[in-house]
């Protein structure tokens, strides 16, 4: 699975005041921490305003690419933020994100088309977030129907599901667990991201409910995630997870993660 650090988003207190302060430090030794950790691809999402949001992405991303060397993911809605962000990237970025909306999907499709960026997809559209699984499957088809129109190969579309709050919808993943299976049998090249910690906000001890979301989400067949990577329970779970799901070859990944000091208990 691709695990997509979380942390460089301007919807933190901590990283809104970098952001705003100009402070590299800060936003480097999360970006490096995060790296260290395991992440795959780097969210960076600048959070502020439309107006001001192209010029605090490409400081992000220029001050992240000063440290690491992975690929980011693009986190906006905007799409004069993210043109101008893709003219700074030094690999090709997935952008977060599109879906059903129609803004979303005439402003930032043709991007990522033109640049051949894997996209997550949400499944929403201008009516919002359907409560179960038969509309959410209708937007996941009517957004392929784009992309493919588009040029983007299915294998580069991840669909998020939308696992909303346990919190207040206590069916939330379990609704999101069933629209990736029903997808995966009509569309067997399409990948799933989630973003992961939504599902227990609101909650106390919040990771242990992550935990158990992440494996019931691998089991469904999740390929990406946009998770808190220096959080160890969470690590823990994705190696041993991989493992009992035989996606670890002669269990390497976990052995060598052992090894490296990244699986503790």
């Amino acid at each position: 699975m691709l695990v997509i650090g979380e942390k460089i988003n301007g919807t933190l207190k901590k990283t809104a005041a970098a952001i705003a302060a100009r402070d590299e430090a800060f936003i480097k030794d999360i970006a490096c921490r995060q790296v260290e950790a395991g992440a795959d691809y780097l969210d960076v999402n600048a959070g502020t305003a439309s107006s001001r949001e192209p010029e605090d992405l490409v400081w992000l991303i220029e001050v992240v690419q000063s440290v690491v060397d992975v690929p980011l993911c693009l986190d906006s809605a905007n799409p004069a933020a993210l043109r101008a962000g893709l003219e700074r990237v030094n690999q090709v970025p997935m952008i977060n994100s599109i879906s059903g909306e129609a803004g979303r999907l005439e402003g930032i499709l043709p991007l990522a088309a033109e640049r051949g960026c894997p996209v997550i997809a949400l499944l929403l559209d201008d009516n919002g977030i359907p409560g179960g699984e038969d509309g959410r499957l209708e937007i996941a088809r009517r957004i392929i129907d784009r992309t493919r129109e588009a040029g983007l190969p299915d294998d580069q579309v991840f669909i998020d599901p939308l696992a909303m709050t346990l919190s207040t919808k206590t069916d939330g993943a379990v609704v999101a667990i069933n629209v990736m299976r029903c997808i995966r049998s009509e569309y067997p090249e399409v990948k799933f991201s989630i973003g992961l910690s939504n599902i227990s906000f609101g909650l106390p001890a919040r990771s242990l409910i992550n935990q158990a979301f992440l494996a019931q989400a691998l089991a469904a067949g999740l390929d990406a995630a946009i998770i808190d990577p220096l959080d160890q329970g969470l690590r823990n779970m994705l190696y041993a997870t991989e493992l009992v799901l035989g996606r670890d070859r002669f269990c390497r990944k976990y052995t060598s993660a052992f090894r490296a000091g990244k699986i503790k208990i």
